[in-house]
């Protein structure tokens, strides 16, 4: 008998946006707005997670979206990026670059492994996509997140500034070899 339980490549539609654009808002809210401003907050879920923002990323031909269903209802999402410079050095070969932009998972749905089942189709795409190496970035006060990463093999290269509305934060730069 198959899991109810489905991972997907999103579907390029103003519909699929829509709800990229939901979910994503009240993750990060969910996460994040004990540690920001309101203010700071209703700035970065503007500008970040509106539905057109969400229609040109998902129509972007270097961008991938897997969608975590239980049945047909949105519980997680991861957006991956070919061809990114973070952390890079001067020079590199950045066509042989993932970067995991996104991985939400909706909170009651944390610890099942379906992080973890996201985690594992974007590296299939990157590697399909010719990659050598997987990038992302984690704010500094994430412990869970951090400890999650490093259990999958990545390891911190560098540190970036991060802007959630006008606050400019610090995350960590992970790389994990494909």
């Amino acid at each position: 008998m198959s899991s109810p339980l489905r991972i997907t490549s999103a579907k390029r539609t103003a519909a699929v946006a829509a709800q990229l654009a939901e979910f994503g808002r009240q993750s990060f809210h969910d996460t994040y707005a004990a540690q920001n401003t309101p203010e700071d907050m209703a700035l970065y879920l503007a500008e970040t997670f509106g539905p057109q923002q969400q229609l040109a990323e998902l129509h972007d031909p270097h961008t991938f979206f897997f969608l975590a269903l239980m049945q047909q209802q949105l519980v997680g999402y991861a957006k991956l990026y070919i061809g990114s410079g973070l952390g890079a050095e001067a020079g590199a070969d950045v066509r042989t670059r993932a970067e995991l932009q996104r991985l939400y998972v909706q909170e009651d749905w944390q610890g099942t492994g379906l992080g973890a089942a996201l985690l594992r189709r974007c590296i299939e795409e990157a590697r399909t996509q010719g990659c050598r190496t997987l990038v992302l970035t984690v704010w500094e006060k994430n412990l869970k997140a951090q400890e999650f990463y490093r259990r999958k093999g990545f390891k911190q290269i560098g540190e970036t500034e991060y802007r959630v509305g006008n606050d400019v934060q610090n995350d960590f730069i992970l790389r994990k070899g494909l």
